[in-house]
């Protein structure tokens, strides 16, 4: 069987488009990856700081669609911990934070970390940084958040349940109506809650603050007195005596606006996506009669 000029045109023409098809979400992720970079890089000139970024976003797998939750780990810390080591100890640490919280562990080493970094240590929130993200926070000299942006408790949650929650069903209840695994589940309660309490009091000592404040804002933070996901706004964290502003630089929503969220269905948010400045207001003119009546200059 013979193939026609045309059909052999056609032909080559789709495997074109196919291949371009394949290749192109490489290209474009190339890109993004080329224009953060260049951006951290013109922050870290700009500040003279060492910029590290821990954005998560909410991931789907793409073949069945599957939404899976990204959050800090371990191998989140290691880089962080690899990125501090490589600054040197007289050089800013600028870090952006973008998250809901992780793992204790992870958290923690980050967090002493940039304590025990000699030069200053900025956190900037952009939008939200809950749980362990709020330790890292806290761990910096200064906080810079958008003005509606918000951090969260650091109070341990013990599987599914909060630690402080489940304390109060074995103090409420007699103890012959307890079952042995909430008993356990107790015990482990009160020793998370005790280390949280040290470790966010240690925490904002290695920063400076006074020991007494220190404790009573660490209890306020891990003690349970709010829900886990409550957020604490930039002016509720400067009543506790934290150094938060509020003067969150451009460079900073640019350089979120390159991690985007991926899209699993259609937004129910739409504008032009493109800044609005004020237009200086027309000149108004003079009433009609005015006019007719005013008389011309000699």
């Amino acid at each position: 069987m013979e193939y026609s000029p045309l059909s052999a045109l056609l032909s080559q023409l789709f495997w074109i488009i196919f291949i371009f098809l394949a290749v192109m979400p490489m290209l474009r992720q190339r890109m993004l990856e080329s224009a953060r970079m260049s951006l951290i890089r013109q922050i870290e000139k700009t500040r003279g700081s060492r910029v590290i970024v821990l954005i998560h976003r909410q991931e789907s797998l793409a073949l069945f669609g599957i939404p899976l939750f990204r959050f800090i780990s371990i191998e989140d810390s290691e880089e962080v911990l690899r990125a501090i080591r490589m600054t040197p100890p007289d050089m800013p640490i600028d870090i952006i934070l973008h998250t809901p919280g992780g793992l204790v562990l992870a958290s923690q080493q980050i967090a002493c970390a940039l304590c025990d970094h000699p030069a200053k240590v900025t956190a900037f929130v952009p939008h939200y940084a809950m749980s362990g993200g709020t330790l890292i926070a806290l761990a910096a000299d200064e906080i810079v958040m958008d003005k509606h942006a918000m951090l969260g408790p650091v109070d341990p949650q013990v599987g599914q349940f909060p630690a402080a929650s489940v304390l109060k069903v074995v103090e409420q209840k007699p103890i012959s109506e307890v079952d042995d695994q909430t008993l356990i589940l107790a015990d482990v309660s009160r020793k998370a809650l005790q280390q949280a309490l040290a470790l966010v009091k240690e925490v904002l000592m290695a920063n400076g603050m006074e020991e007494q404040r220190a404790h009573a804002l660490a209890d306020q933070l891990t003690q349970g007195y709010y829900t886990h996901d409550y957020p604490i706004s930039a002016s509720m964290l400067q009543a506790m005596g934290l150094s938060v502003r509020t003067d969150l630089p451009a460079e900073i929503y640019q350089l979120m606006a390159l991690y985007p969220q991926p899209a699993q269905r259609t937004s129910g948010v739409e504008y032009v996506p493109v800044p609005y400045h004020p237009e200086p207001p027309a000149p108004q003119r003079a009433p009609a009669a005015r006019r007719r009546n005013a008389k011309l200059p000699n």
